[in-house]
């Protein structure tokens, strides 16, 4: 059993619903990513989503654009997102850990060479957003035969084909995209994503993620009542541009605390 195939079963077992959280890595400086992800999983993030920084993120607003832009500067590849993993399983061997990116780096490394290095560092699950799902039947095997999942994105346009399609390939969870267009997006609807999540259920068994559009404890605790996880990621990057010099784990941590609370119903 992966380890987020065990998140996800102790959560349900005990009634409550994934929290993940992104964060670029490298943003806005190598140095802050492990102590960020460690605060993270301090304040109750079940799985991390690392985003390994391209100079062509065509799914990402503004504000990912932005925070990987930076991260490329300080020089930070995917290489170097893979060393951050197998430094943060030193201390943490539990918390799944979920590279998101895109297709050029992972052809650049080679897809053979990526899932053995990814495998080594303790990754747990991949998102390559520009992947198909009608050509990574492949690719999904690959991962699978390194105990790793893949996980692809559904949104709102997705055809029934489409979910079928990636119900047969995907493990771990489904991210399902609550808005058309970019990261950062706002103007959540329920009701649709209610309908829509009901859809890709009647495909798959694997849990569903709803992200993009999710900013606070409120918005997060209505995706709760619908889906397995929040997933935010643009309001944790807002939170860190406006964090003073080290301060950003203990704000983001306090941030996700927060989050965490009203996604358990409780007063934090």
């Amino acid at each position: 059993m992966s380890r987020i195939e065990s998140v996800f079963q102790e959560l349900k077992r005990s009634g409550r619903k994934a929290l993940v959280p992104y964060v670029t890595a490298g943003y806005p400086h190598p140095s802050v990513t492990l102590p960020l992800m460690h605060a993270m999983v301090e304040a109750g993030a079940d799985v991390i989503e690392l985003g390994v920084p391209f100079s062509d993120p065509m799914a990402d607003g503004p504000v990912i654009q932005r925070a990987g832009e930076l991260a490329l500067k300080h020089g930070v590849g995917l290489v170097h997102v893979l060393d951050m993993v197998a430094q943060f399983r030193k201390h943490n061997a539990a918390t799944p850990i979920v590279l998101m990116g895109y297709a050029n780096p992972v052809e650049a490394m080679g897809r053979d060479a990526f899932a053995s290095a990814a495998a080594t560092a303790g990754v747990d699950g991949v998102i390559v957003v520009d992947y198909p799902p009608e050509e990574c039947a492949e690719f999904a095997s690959l991962l699978r035969s390194k105990s790793l999942d893949l996980i692809f994105l559904l949104a709102p346009t997705s055809t029934d084909e489409r979910v079928a399609q990636v119900a047969s390939l995907a493990s771990g969870y489904i991210y399902y995209v609550s808005l058309k267009g970019i990261t950062g997006a706002s103007n959540l609807d329920l009701t649709d994503v209610a309908a829509n999540i009901k859809r890709i259920r009647s495909k798959t068994n694997l849990p569903v993620g709803v992200g993009f559009g999710i900013r606070d404890g409120v918005t997060a605790r209505a995706i709760c009542d619908l889906a397995d996880a929040a997933i935010i990621g643009t309001r944790i990057i807002q939170e860190i541009d406006v964090a003073g010099p080290g301060e950003i784990p203990t704000r983001i941590g306090g941030f996700l605390k927060g989050i965490r609370a009203a996604m358990d119903g409780v007063t934090p």
